[in-house]
């Protein structure tokens, strides 16, 4: 019982300063995004956007600071998971082992994800927008310089590694750890993630809920992050930089 309450203090207290902070921020968001005028379909949400867009090279430290502060969270969850499992990093399936074969494996089923979850996804997101349920996304705001480009690859592989180490690696570990049945932990997983995606409106929500149930599934599958993050990034990548390259010329995005 001891065990029990201090692993359900460790995962309350490393979800609060990280996606779980978010989530919270988020719902407060949509509460904000739909009493204002119009509604949530009237708003917009800026992603990657310039912080000082007057003084290039301080913004491009803010830029970077923004890329790699958020990774010390999911750092912080294989550390503690280090308490439970002699190397952490393999026990969640984000390790060098079974070279390069395993590896090729991983891009496949990771790229394959992408695929599967990405395309339809623009589909939801834009039924979404029709239905006044999600904000207008900017997905990105630095420009097309190689820089922006960099920045924007950077922050994908960041997004996937926060996301999907605590998300997936980490609460499958912990939650069962509490009680919880497969079914709780895999659906408990998903709605964190739709939860911190609010901020985009109920479409963001209810696109990353599907995303979060069809990640848990092939992570109890496979026991590995490692496709999962491979999917998350090129995702990310795509939404980023394809918005950034598309957007001037594209009216509907």
């Amino acid at each position: 019982m001891r065990a029990r309450a201090a692993y359900g203090a460790e995962v309350a207290l490393l979800l609060f300063v990280s996606l779980g902070k978010s989530a919270v921020y988020s719902v407060l968001a949509i509460l904000d995004l739909s009493t204002r005028p119009g509604g949530v379909g009237a708003q917009t949400s800026q992603l990657n956007p310039t912080v000082v867009p007057d003084r290039p090279w301080l913004d491009a430290l803010y830029q970077v600071a923004q890329t790699l502060l958020p990774v010390v969270p999911a750092l912080l969850a294989v550390h503690l998971l280090g308490r439970t499992h002699a190397d952490p990093w393999a026990a969640i399936g984000l390790d060098l082992r079974g070279g390069a074969r395993r590896w090729a494996r991983d891009l496949g089923t990771g790229l394959g994800l992408a695929a599967l979850i990405g395309i339809p996804g623009l589909g939801l997101y834009l039924l979404a927008r029709a239905g006044g349920l999600a904000t207008q996304v900017q997905a990105a705001g630095l420009g097309t310089s190689a820089w922006a480009v960099l920045v924007l690859v950077a922050r994908a592989l960041m997004n996937a590694l926060l996301e999907e180490v605590i998300v997936v690696g980490y609460l499958f570990d912990r939650l069962p750890r509490l009680g919880w049945p497969p079914w709780a932990v895999l659906a408990g997983s998903a709605v964190l993630r739709g939860s911190y995606h609010l901020y985009q409106g109920w479409g963001g929500f209810a696109g990353n809920l599907v995303m979060g149930l069809v990640f848990g599934l092939v992570y109890r599958r496979t026991h590995r992050v490692a496709p999962l993050v491979v999917a998350h990034t090129a995702i990310d990548v795509v939404a980023f930089v394809g918005y950034a390259v598309l957007a001037p010329r594209v009216g509907w995005l």
